[in-house]
């Protein structure tokens, strides 16, 4: 499992834009994540699924909520993670309303979730192997802090923790 002090993995995103512009057409475009990651401050957090019920009514709301006071404490960017396609995502997102707050990365195959070890097998309730739920602040690509959350939790991996690793 990814741990503190190691690097993003190498892989690549998809993420849904409604509006075409700097160089982004409308649809899913790749983000290749180390490239997106250099030199920012990345509040990020990953969760099992788009639209399930502990993800859409608390854990996206906490990262909107806690939105100023993140960046207030040096974020540039947030992410949110899901292995989901970017269709999914894109229309999550505005269900969500979280355009130009939160970005709304694709993990389509889970390349992502298996790279930092961080798979989450719910293929007995039929959704296959996800993300984990978890947050992690990340600088310059590299991994600040980890809050990993067992099985069905909800406890550490919200805004308010990170906001406090962010602060510190």
């Amino acid at each position: 499992m990814i741990k503190i002090g190691d690097s993003l993995p190498d892989v690549t995103l998809q993420e849904y834009s409604e509006v075409e512009g700097n160089g982004c057409s409308i649809g899913p475009n790749p983000v290749k994540v180390l490239e997106a990651a250099k030199g920012k401050t990345i509040a990020l957090f990953a969760l099992p699924g788009a639209f399930t019920p502990t993800c859409s009514a608390k854990h996206v709301p906490g990262y909107i909520e806690k939105f100023a006071e993140l960046k207030g404490a040096g974020v540039d960017e947030i992410w949110c993670l899901s292995v989901n396609d970017a269709f999914v995502m894109g229309a999550w997102a505005r269900d969500q309303k979280t355009s130009g707050k939160i970005r709304m990365l694709a993990d389509g195959s889970g390349e992502f979730a298996r790279a930092t070890g961080l798979t989450l097998d719910l293929a007995a309730r039929g959704m296959g192997v996800r993300s984990n739920r978890y947050s992690m602040l990340v600088r310059d690509g590299k991994v600040a802090s980890l809050n990993v959350e067992a099985p069905g939790k909800f406890e550490v991996s919200d805004a308010a923790t990170l906001l406090g690793q962010a602060q510190r």
